[in-house]
Formats: structure tokens, sequence, C-alpha cells
């Protein structure tokens, strides 16, 4: 009779156990997802602030700020589905801090030249475009979001900003729980149904 393979045992139970604590973690990331979102939906009817400096913080999304852009420094395309393309314009704040960004509005045009020369914007907050690789936002905690302030009347030549809303945020944290729970209990049947076969040969 073959000898009961005690290492693959422990190897498929850790695994195994790992998938189980994966997904008890997500259910408690989707807890906290829930907290946030309803704050978030109260955001909009909140009085409006100034833009924070350094504008960084998921509590302010959603939240009409204002803010004064001393002198646009640099201009920036993203792409924004149908709409085509957001016009994103950084700007400096002088002695007050490091500056902050704000999205002008959007353009079907991929080669637009913005003739913006700052001033006073109202609009509401939102995320800044960020290059944050996928990985990072479903495993681990990394540096905040940067935001932006969506102006809420579009710059001349663009047409008006679709303004942010709660409902684009995902929570999808209880379809990741129950994936990795499939995930544990389909290594445990398979090892089964393998111990099983190979007992049957032996």
């Amino acid at each position: 009779m073959k000898r009961f393979p005690i290492v693959a045992t422990i190897l498929v139970v850790l695994a195994a156990a790992a998938m189980i604590g994966l997904g008890f973690w997500q259910l408690q990331r989707r807890e906290q997802k829930l907290a946030l979102l309803a704050v978030l939906a109260a955001n909009p009817s909140k009085p409006a602030i100034a833009l924070p400096n350094p504008p960084i913080g998921d509590d302010l999304l959603f939240r009409k700020a204002g803010a004064f852009c001393l002198k646009p420094v640099s201009f920036a395309l993203d792409g924004a589905g149908k709409a085509g393309f957001r016009v994103i314009a950084r700007c400096a704040t002088g002695a007050e801090g490091p500056g902050f960004s704000v999205q002008l509005g959007t353009t079907h045009d991929p080669e637009f030249k913005p003739h913006w020369a700052g001033g006073k914007v109202n609009g509401m907050i939102s995320h800044a475009p960020s290059d944050r690789p996928l990985i990072a936002s479903l495993f681990g905690k990394s540096a905040p979001q940067p935001l932006l302030l969506v102006a809420d009347t579009p710059a001349p030549g663009l047409s008006a900003n679709e303004m942010p809303s709660v409902d684009s945020i995902p929570n999808n944290h209880l379809a990741y729980a129950v994936q990795w729970f499939l995930f544990a209990g389909v290594a445990v049947i398979i090892y089964l149904l393998a111990l099983r076969r190979r007992a049957r040969k032996g």
C-alpha cells in the first residue's frame, strides 16, 4: 500500500487556508468600502469647501470645492470614453503649496491645444488619473490616489464635464471573496479525488 502523501497534503491545506483567509479579508474590505460609500453619498449635499493642499483623501470625493489657479504649468489629455478626452491642467498656486489639477472639460480632438490662463475654478472633487497598478488596488495598501477638481463650467472650446458620481465607485469585494472561497473548495475537492484515485490504484 502506498504511503500517505504528507507533504503534498500539507501544501494543499496551507494553500486552501491562504485562499480562505483572502476571502475573509475581502469581506472585511467590503465592510470598509460600504462605510466609505455611505460617507461619499452625503458629500454632494454638503457646503462647498476650498480645495485642500495637497488634494489627497478619498473622504473628500464628490464634495463641491473651489480653488484659484495662479497659472497653468502644463496640460494633459486623458481618455474619457464616449466623451473623447478630458483636458487636465496642472496649476501653480504660488507659495501656498504644490499646486493642484483641474479637469477643464472634454474634447474629441486628440490634438486639442487649450487656451486657458487660469483663475478661479469651481466644481467637484474627483480622482485624478493614476498609474497605480491594478494589483496594488487588489492587494495591500499604497499611497492615496491624488484628487483633482472637475470644473462645473468648461474652458473655451471644450464640452462640459460629466460630473463625478458615487455610482462610479465599484464595490466588488463580495465577488472577490466568493471567488477565493470557490478556489479553496475546488482545490480541496480536486486533491481529495486525486487521493481517492491513488488509493484505488494502491
